[in-house]
């Protein structure tokens, strides 16, 4: 149960120990990907002959201790190989999220100096052929897919693993004495930033392990288990929890072919185990709900009755450690009538979900486990290696990130701020000592982050310090708690609430349009666009009872005076949302400017004449 090796205070001999223990064995495998629409696994022999291989190649290419080599690609066999090839010289891995323009790669490789970068496709290599004349420093491209026409400088990962192993042949000493110390930097992590430009988190081998250590005590994992993988390995939780965490258990890792292939890959992958982000369970509980607003009357009457009874039931556990015998019983009917039905379009086999990279609203949460499925939410930042805190399975607090995992040591300073002290914390960051010396004082990392520590030890965010909105008037006033109220509704797909420098709040939504049709076709409205429906006076009145109902629970200065609806999604792809999904404030309220001066003047207008 859980690790298959502790000892190791390195990667490469995490990767070393996981190799050696499954030596021989061809009963299991650390990844599976679909081929021809069937999911086919990698075993550890081939995958640990393909990392010699690769290691050989780029070693006799000029790639030493230190050197800094990009990958730039989705996810994929290739990720995984090229990351163990490159930590294995003892180079630096710095990975890019392939939603990337030209330009902001070409400030990254320039910034960390990268001697060689790995593509996954020829898209991704038509951005480096466009900006390699402004890269002085880099001289060694792989792609990973199979090259249909040569291309000048250019090897594909075949042809590169290839001549490693000519190389082995040859010379079957050529990758002893590769020393990989802890306190190496093993990745550079660029910060997608909500503002300014990205900053190069160094991370070494023992945040990394640690962290991964740390976390396996309390995710307890082994060779039974498997997770699937969709969020981009470029991103430090999926890193450090999705691969490194499942392959130092010996678990296995599938491959979602996409985001929007998540349904059926859970079905064929059968997981026990998926680290997310909130979003995902917006669209599963959409999904679960629009399927039992088609049965009858009589389905969706047990339906409520089961999510009642697993509410009650969570709740008695939550409290008092057990639940009564009677509870039991209408719980165990409920898992037979109803919990069941929807684990297996899951899978079957999941045992939770951990939610990170944005907070999980209270009561999505609290609406799956009323399902008896358990999401583990936690909380960390790239600068954190990246988990700080995880809910336990044996007492989950939705609303909260849960208790620091071992190693962790958390304080809340004066004016509310989130610190964290630990073998976890960044080196610093790539070239920039100044902005390190603004986040480690003393040994502690601050955050950014504001939050409050419950009774339990169980930490709770309430806001990130640079959200804070202080209107004209000098009230400090947190938007988060205040955007998921709002989110709560199924008419909201996303929202952000303004206000900084203003005399009070308003909020910009993007409606789920989905559920806004169904509207439309209710009520008899005929638009053949979404900007005429978001136009419509009754869509419009259900945003504005939304806020009043809202309003009432808020202090007069939360209180959200006017919305602003907009048919255009916050995406990573219009530039509105970062590679790790955080809305970008600031480039929305430029984009949208006009449209929020009016809507203040027009409030303004109200307001001076009252």
């Amino acid at each position: 149960m859980g690790l298959i090796n502790s000892d190791f205070q390195t990667l490469p001999e995490l990767f070393f120990s996981v190799f050696t223990h499954y030596r021989g064995q061809d009963s299991k495998f650390p990844i599976a990907r679909k081929v021809n629409g069937v999911y086919e696994p990698i075993f550890y022999t081939a995958l640990e002959e393909d990392v010699h291989h690769f290691s050989a190649f780029l070693k006799q290419n000029g790639i030493t201790s230190k050197d800094r080599v990009a990958i730039l690609s989705e996810n994929r066999p290739g990720w995984y190989l090229a990351d163990m090839a490159i930590l294995n010289l003892g180079a630096i891995n710095v990975p890019l999220y392939p939603s990337l323009p030209p330009n902001q790669i070409e400030f990254i490789l320039n910034n960390c100096s990268a001697k060689a970068i790995v593509v996954s496709n020829m898209l991704q290599l038509g951005k480096i052929i466009s900006i390699w004349q402004n890269l002085p420093e880099l001289c060694l491209v792989v792609v990973m897919n199979r090259l249909e026409e040569s291309v000048e400088d250019v090897l594909d990962l075949n042809q590169a693993k290839d001549e490693g192993k000519k190389i082995l042949d040859e010379k079957p000493w050529f990758l002893e004495a590769a020393p990989v110390e802890p306190d190496d930097v093993a990745t550079i992590i660029y910060t997608s930033g909500t503002t300014g430009l990205p900053k190069g988190v160094m991370l070494t081998h023992r945040n990394i392990c640690e962290n991964v250590k740390s976390s396996s005590s309390i995710i307890r994992l082994d060779e039974s288990d498997c997770g699937l993988s969709f969020l981009p390995l470029s991103h430090a939780y999926e890193r450090t929890g999705g691969y490194y965490l499942l392959f130092s258990c010996g678990a296995s890792i599938y491959l979602a072919e996409s985001v929007e292939t998540i349904s059926l890959n859970m079905t064929e992958a059968r997981p026990t185990i998926i680290f997310t982000v909130p979003r995902l369970f917006d669209r599963i509980k959409m999904s679960i709900l629009k399927q039992i607003a088609a049965e009858s009357t009589i389905k969706q009457k047990v339906f409520a009755w089961a999510m009642s009874t697993g509410e009650k039931y969570h709740r008695e556990i939550n409290n008092k450690g057990k639940s009564s015998t009677l509870l039991s019983l209408q719980h165990a009917l409920a898992e037979k009538l109803v919990y069941h039905k929807i684990k297996n379009k899951l899978g079957g086999r999941l045992r939770y979900f951990v939610s990170g990279g944005a907070a999980l609203p209270q009561k999505i949460g609290e609406f799956f486990q009323s399902l008896d499925i358990s999401i583990l939410e936690g909380f960390g930042l790239t600068e954190t290696s990246p988990i700080t805190n995880v809910n336990r399975p044996e007492k989950i607090k939705y609303g909260t990130v849960g208790p620091t995992v071992d190693n962790v040591q958390l304080k809340i300073a004066e004016d509310g701020e989130i610190l964290f002290k630990g073998p976890n914390i960044m080196k610093g960051y790539w070239k920039d000592e100044e902005a390190t010396r603004q986040v480690i004082k003393d040994g502690w990392f601050y955050s950014g982050d504001i939050g409050e520590i419950d009774k339990d030890g169980y930490l709770k965010i309430t806001d990130r310090k640079k959200h804070i909105i202080v209107t004209s008037g000098g009230k400090n006033i947190a938007p988060m708690p205040i955007e998921n109220l709002i989110i709560e509704s199924p008419y909201v797909d996303q929202v952000i609430v303004i206000g900084e420098k203003r005399p009070f709040l308003i909020a910009l939504i993007v409606p789920d349009f989905n559920k806004l049709k169904e509207f439309a076709v209710t009520e008899g409205i005929q638009v053949t666009t979404n900007k005429e429906l978001i136009q419509h006076k009754s869509v419009q009145q259900i945003f504005e009872k939304l806020l009043r109902t809202v309003s009432r629970q808020l202090a007069t200065h939360e209180k959200v005076r006017k919305f602003l609806l907009v048919d255009d999604a916050f995406t990573i792809e219009n530039g509105h949302m970062t590679p790790t999904l955080k809305v970008k404030r600031k480039e929305i309220i430029t984009r949208y400017a006009a449209e929020i001066d009016k809507v203040y003047n027009t409030l303004n207008m109200v307001y001076n004449t009252e």
